[in-house]
């Protein structure tokens, strides 16, 4: 299954070859049956599908409070340890705030594992499963230690060969599939020059050639989502040119709007016209882009105007945390008003939960507002169940992360880079 924007869903790697559209247009590019030449899938199911999805995300929108829907927006962060207080803090998470996913922090692969078996509870007890997300910009050891070990962004950028990109994206796809992680936030679509200020975002982007950049970071994203993994694009509108690190402080771009468009957009843009599925959006003051110099995250300018608008995205929107420095009084309701769908990693979820019950109250954002974002959330959680969602493999969960397809994967982008395989160290066991 390939997950394609709000939007459409493509069999990849399952093999069930069908594109999906949202509001119920059919589209057909890039089906991979097309592409090997194969005969496609009849029109009809395809379009029974894309109403069964919208109808699903209608139906259970309807069925939920609207405690549990503002709930549903927020996406906390959790250290991916299996001990007995962060398994409850997480339970809490979903049985009581009732939160639409679960972000993973440091941890092991086994904790993993056993977070994303106590999310699966919820299915079983009636309830939408949480998304499970990870920072996995160049594979899971950036979180987890007992993982594979890649290179960098940066020198994956140095690849001259998108499809060996795309082919990583599968292997990470795989290995999240492993222990459960539905989403990954990643690839990284920075458009980052080698002179760059913050050397944070020089290694995490794949270079300072917007085409290049678009090339590489879209076979990555398709590679995950033909192994069934929401990829989510960072950090809109583009990091590539701030003056601060946004963990440390909110990022200005002071460029004009034409080196915008034709640089740090380009990526976005091509992922948009993809069709891929999730944007992360920066804390960041884009001037050219919102004259009131509003944080991209709660600027409608930003996100409605250039992301829905101007580049026709039409997936989910997604905060970058709210826990960063670069945040700093941003509230999760404003976000959602401003246009995102889901808000990564408050500091306090029951308190930004109880501020956009506050917000709904008095008017300052509509219910409608709200039940679209949720809406679009249930949208793709229904692609993912119909595609065979992730769940954690039984067994040993470390050899099967780290088995000779991850081997094979890190030999070959070796290769590619023109590396002594031993010139990266191995995973520790």
């Amino acid at each position: 299954m390939r997950l394609r924007g709000k939007g459409w869903i493509h069999a990849g790697l399952l093999g069930a070859a069908v594109a999906l559209a949202g509001c119920g247009e059919l589209r057909t590019k890039g089906n991979p049956a097309l592409l090997r030449g194969e005969a496609a899938d009849a029109p009809g199911p395809v379009a029974d599908l894309t109403h069964e999805a919208e109808a699903y995300a209608d139906s259970v929108v309807r069925t939920l409070s609207l405690r549990e829907r503002a709930g549903m927006i927020f996406m906390p962060a959790v250290f991916a340890r299996d001990d007995a207080d962060n398994l409850r803090l997480i339970q809490h998470y979903t049985d009581s705030l009732h939160v639409g996913g679960i972000v993973l922090l440091k941890g092991t692969l086994p904790a993993v594992a056993e977070i994303s078996e106590r999310l699966r509870e919820c299915e079983a007890q009636g309830r939408v499963r949480p998304f499970l997300a990870v920072d996995a910009e160049n594979g899971l050891r950036m979180r987890f230690p007992d993982a594979p070990e890649f290179p960098w962004s940066r020198e994956l950028g140095r690849i001259n060969d998108g499809r060996l990109l795309y082919e990583f994206g599968v292997e990470i796809a795989r290995e999240c599939r492993v222990v459960g992680i539905d989403m990954v936030l990643g690839p990284v679509m920075d458009v980052v020059p080698g002179d760059a200020e913050h050397g944070l975002m020089r290694r995490r982007s794949l270079g300072g050639d917007p085409a290049r950049v678009a090339e590489l970071a879209m076979a990555y994203a398709r590679g995950l989502e033909d192994g069934s993994v929401i990829s989510v694009a960072k950090h809109f509108p583009g990091h590539g040119s701030a003056n601060a690190d946004s963990h440390k402080a909110l990022g200005e771009i002071r460029s004009s709007r034409e080196y915008i468009d034709s640089v740090d957009l380009y990526p976005f843009r091509r992922y948009a016209e993809e069709g891929l599925t999730g944007v992360m959006v920066g804390h960041l003051s884009v001037i050219a882009l919102d004259s009131l110099r509003r944080p991209a995250v709660v600027s409608p300018r930003v996100m409605g105007d250039v992301l829905r608008g101007e580049l026709g995205f039409q997936g989910l929107i997604i905060t970058d945390a709210l826990n960063m420095e670069g945040a700093l009084g941003v509230k999760g309701w404003e976000a959602v008003a401003a246009g995102a769908d889901m808000v990564i990693a408050p500091t306090d979820t029951r308190g930004e939960i109880e501020a956009m019950l506050r917000a709904l109250d008095d008017g300052r954002l509509s219910v409608d507002v709200l039940d679209d974002r949720c809406r679009r959330q249930l949208f793709y959680k229904f692609l993912l169940n119909y595609g065979g969602r992730p769940g954690a493999a039984p067994g040993n969960v470390v050899e099967e992360v780290g088995s000779s397809q991850a081997a094979l994967m890190r030999d070959s982008i070796i290769s590619a880079l023109g590396r002594h395989r031993n010139s990266i160290r191995q995973p520790s066991r």
